[in-house]
């Protein structure tokens, strides 16, 4: 018997396997992730939502759109590394000694030890973390102060509409007094 609830697992989304744009992501965004990860490292979700850079998103969402932005389920390899997934999704698409769905590589076999996962993390530092001047030369939106930016630019404008319409109401009220006050001059 299955009981079904009212609450949805970001792990049970149907685009997990899909590595190119989700539901929920705006390729903006894609591009704002791809670039806090080459700041902060793969798995430095608390680093990145701290950062502001995307407002709403959760350490979960972040961690899935990486996968698909990888092309591959596994990301212990690369975790805390700081690396361009778009170039890593375009090694993952020419590999051919994999399993997939949807395009996306799967896990296969045993989940690695920590020396291994350890020893696979140095390799890919060798092989793919992005030089210091790369990474220190990111600089990410803050989304928070972007969006307050705009709150008070729609307010200002909201007040400057009002007090326009203010005007050209005491403009009317002004030229009907003339026309009261000086009815025989016209």
């Amino acid at each position: 018997m299955s009981v079904k609830t009212n609450f949805v697992k970001s792990a049970h989304s149907r685009s997990l396997y899909n590595c190119t744009l989700s539901p929920g992501w705006t390729r903006e965004e894609c591009q704002i992730l791809r670039s806090a990860i080459i700041k902060y490292g793969l798995g430095h979700w608390k680093d990145i939502i701290d950062s502001g850079c995307l407002p709403g998103k959760t350490p979960s969402q972040l961690n899935l759109q990486s996968q698909r932005m990888l092309g591959q389920q596994s990301t212990g390899e690369f975790m805390s590394l700081h690396i361009d997934v778009y170039e890593m999704f375009e090694e993952n698409s020419k590999k051919t000694d994999v399993v997939r769905k949807s395009g996306c590589i799967i896990n296969t076999g045993n989940n690695p030890n920590r020396e291994e996962r350890l020893r696979k993390i140095a390799e890919n530092k060798k092989k793919y973390e992005l030089p210091k001047e790369i990474i220190d030369s990111i600089v990410l939106p803050d989304q928070r102060t972007e969006a307050l930016a705009e709150i008070r630019k729609k307010n200002k404008l909201d007040r400057l509409k009002a007090l326009r319409e203010r005007l050209i109401l005491l403009e009317k009220i002004a030229n009907q007094r003339k026309i009261i006050f000086h009815p025989g001059s016209a």
